[in-house]
C-alpha cells in the first residue's frame, strides 16, 4: 500500500507541477506577448476576461496541489538516497515560494486591482495608467513563476533518475 501512495503522489506531483510549468510557459510566450500588442483598453478587458475564466476547480487543483503534493512527496521520500531527496525537497521549497507564495502575494492582488476596475468608466488617461500599474510588474512576476515551475519540474525529473 506504502508503495502505491507513494508512486501516486509522485506521479500527481510531477504531473500537476509540468502541467503548471506548461501552463507558465504558454502564458509567457503566446498569451502575454499576444495581447501585448493589443490597444490599452482591449489588452486589460483581454486580461480581465482571462483572469475570469481560469478561475475554476480544475485549474485551482493542478495550480496549486504540488504545494501540498511535493512536500508530501519529499516527506515519502525522505529514505531514498540523499541526492533524491534534496532534490524532492529543493522542488518543493522552490515551487512552493517561486509559485505558490509569487501567486498569492504579487499576481493576485494585481490582477484584483484590475477585476476591481470599471474599465468602461475610466478616462483613457486612466486606462493607460492602469495598464502601466498592471503590466510589467504581473509580467515580472509572472517570469519568475515560468522560471520556478520550470525548475521544480526538472529537479522531479532528476530525483527520479537519481531514485533508480
Amino acid at each position: 500500500m506504502e508503495i502505491k501512495f507513494k508512486l501516486i503522489v509522485l506521479v500527481l506531483g510531477v504531473l500537476f507541477t509540468g502541467l503548471t510549468a506548461g501552463l507558465c510557459f504558454t502564458w509567457s510566450n503566446a498569451i502575454t506577448p499576444g495581447i501585448g500588442r493589443l490597444d490599452d483598453l482591449s489588452f486589460l478587458k483581454s486580461f480581465q476576461a482571462m483572469n475570469r475564466a481560469i478561475i475554476n476547480p480544475r485549474f485551482l487543483i493542478v495550480f496549486f496541489a504540488p504545494v501540498v503534493l511535493l512536500f508530501l512527496n519529499t516527506y515519502l521520500y525522505r529514505k531514498a538516497n540523499t541526492t533524491t531527496f534534496w532534490l524532492f525537497l529543493s522542488a518543493a521549497v522552490i515551487f512552493f515560494i517561486g509559485v505558490g507564495l509569487i501567486t498569492v502575494f504579487k499576481n493576485v492582488p494585481l490582477n484584483t486591482i484590475l477585476e476591481n476596475a470599471v474599465l468602461e468608466d475610466l478616462s483613457s488617461i486612466e486606462v493607460k495608467r492602469l495598464r502601466e500599474t498592471f503590466e510589467s510588474p504581473w509580467n515580472f512576476w509572472h517570469m519568475i513563476r515560468t522560471i520556478t515551475s520550470f525548475t521544480a519540474f526538472t529537479l522531479l525529473l532528476v530525483g527520479i533518475l537519481y531514485n533508480k
